[in-house]
């Protein structure tokens, strides 16, 4: 038997993960969101205003929030957060607006209190992050963060 001959020319090759929310083909611009107002232009969403002619979408940011499908996940835990829960909360809705004026698509999709900590979903990853960093610095505490899928979502983790 010659060596090589009959060995196996497949190959197992990893399937490379697509972001869905990400748009395969070029939208039409200037493109406005019929649902929150973001506006496309040179391929990057802004809240500019409109001109009058523009092709109606609906922007990822949306699309992801009424698919329920969040980027960003903020596990936040422990005693002071009870104690805080105000403050805490207008830090995050501040660290919201701020993101969401430079990148439209970086929002909060939910604050939801959970048995034994609250989660904050959100639209992208960048605003998870921010948050997570902007509680480390304001309160220190244990703050941790994870990427998975090719960094198309991220799982951050706050207490103190």
């Amino acid at each position: 038997m010659v060596k090589g001959r009959f060995s196996r020319k497949d190959k197992l090759i990893k399937q490379k993960r697509h972001d869905v929310y990400r748009e395969r083909e070029k939208i039409q611009e200037p493109a406005l969101c019929n649902k929150c107002g973001a506006l496309l232009v040179n391929s990057r969403w802004t809240w500019k205003e409109p001109p009058a002619e523009t092709y109606e979408v609906t922007c990822p940011a949306c699309r992801r929030k009424a698919d329920k499908y969040p980027a960003g996940f903020i596990e936040i835990k422990g005693d002071f957060f009870e104690e805080h829960r105000a403050q805490i909360i207008n830090l995050i809705n501040n660290v919201e607006k701020q993101e969401k004026t430079e990148r439209p698509l970086e929002r909060i999709m939910d604050i939801t209190d959970r048995k034994n900590d609250t989660l904050v979903t959100t639209t992208g990853v960048h605003i998870a992050r921010r948050i997570g960093e902007a509680l480390s610095q304001s309160y220190k505490g244990d703050f941790s963060f994870r990427y998975a899928d090719d960094e198309k979502r991220i799982r951050v983790s706050w207490q103190r």
